[in-house]
């Protein structure tokens, strides 16, 4: 007997409501993808921003101790 495959279809959430994207309309279709391909997008440059964030942190991090440094080295010098 042959396994029988069921393909659910991909449906959409608009304002509370379920609906097959069989179901839109060409248009409705087009703002779907730009919807879903804007959230992506979102998401990459959120990551982006939060990898930029670290390495901004690091660097003003490693900035104060190696300001800390010769600060310490210029008060020696003069004792």
């Amino acid at each position: 007997m042959a396994k029988e495959t069921v393909k659910e279809e991909n449906t959409v959430t608009i304002d509370g409501n379920e609906i097959k994207e069989s179901e839109l309309t060409e248009q409705q279709k087009y703002f779907t993808s730009q919807i879903q391909e804007a959230r992506a997008e979102r998401m990459q440059l959120q990551r982006q921003m939060d990898r930029n964030t670290a390495v901004i942190n690091s660097f003003e991090a490693a900035l104060i101790e190696t300001t800390k440094e010769v600060a310490e080295e210029v008060l020696s010098e003069e004792k």
